[in-house]
């Protein structure tokens, strides 16, 4: 009788090896360029929606794309292929267009092309028109004041003496509702006054939520308008986030914040 031989499983050589981590690298690649970017929250310029220490998904696709979509960006490319709008209101990733594009920034899209964006006195008019405010209470979850790392230090979004800093639901023209915040008194910001902005066709005016703690379009110098061709992608959910800084993976655990995953981003 004869019997069936078992055929042994041949190691993997290191050529087959290196064809696996080849593969791996190109769809991760490929899922990056088209589909969604992952993005480390570095500043709390968008207190009190992203923390420092929030890792987001970006949705590469909601906006279309430009060389500026593929890892690195290779000019390989101008202008934007299978392109939309972003919508007032949208949390938006983008290529900073000063030094030399090389910086990702995230801010709130708040101005279209064709709007006139003006601060008066630390409130926003978009075409002449009021955004409203409406101040919450502080019933709200203490995890939005937990102590977190920023370059080694810890902050926290308390003023001076240790009191929860004031939350505001904003209203854009769209209906579209967000909370700020706001560190100073109203007309006190570096960037509660400004003239009257006009946003140029093909740009877009961004902002963000900590009105205080933010560098964007409204300080021209700083950020100023930022090109169609800039936007990366839309922030849609934070899939993870600690207290620890982003370098100490062996903190990540130690530090969860677990009120904040797989929240959707508004």
């Amino acid at each position: 009788m004869l019997r069936k031989q078992k055929t042994r499983k041949q190691p993997e050589t290191f050529g087959e090896f290196v064809r696996s981590l080849c593969i791996a690298a190109l769809i991760a690649l490929g899922i990056q360029t088209v589909a969604y970017q992952t993005f480390h929250i570095p500043s709390g310029s968008m207190k009190p929606n992203l923390l420092i220490g929030d890792f987001l998904f970006v949705s590469k696709f909601a906006y279309g794309y430009t060389h500026y979509s593929i890892p690195f960006s290779p000019p390989l490319f101008e202008g934007r292929l299978f392109g939309t709008a972003p919508k007032r209101g949208d949390v938006v990733v983008f290529r900073a267009p000063h030094k030399e594009n090389s910086e990702d920034w995230i801010k709130r899209c708040i101005g279209l092309p064709g709007d006139k964006i003006q601060m008066r006195g630390g409130i926003l008019f978009i075409n002449d028109q009021e955004c409203p405010l409406e101040k919450l209470e502080r019933d709200f979850p203490d995890t939005l004041y937990v102590k977190y790392h920023a370059d080694g230090a810890e902050e926290r979004i308390l003023d001076d003496k240790g009191i929860p800093i004031e939350r505001y639901m904003q209203t854009l023209p769209n209906g579209v509702k967000h909370i700020i915040i706001k560190e100073k008194p109203f007309g006190a910001g570096r960037l509660d006054n400004t003239s009257e902005m006009i946003v140029p066709e093909g740009h877009y005016f961004m902002m963000g939520d900590n009105r205080d703690g933010s560098d964007d379009s409204r300080n021209q110098q700083a950020l100023g308008f930022v090109p169609y061709e800039n936007l990366i992608g839309r922030a849609e959910l934070i899939f993870f986030s600690t207290e620890a800084r982003w370098w100490e993976v062996w903190h990540w655990l130690g530090g969860l914040r677990f009120n904040r995953l797989l929240k959707i981003i508004r």
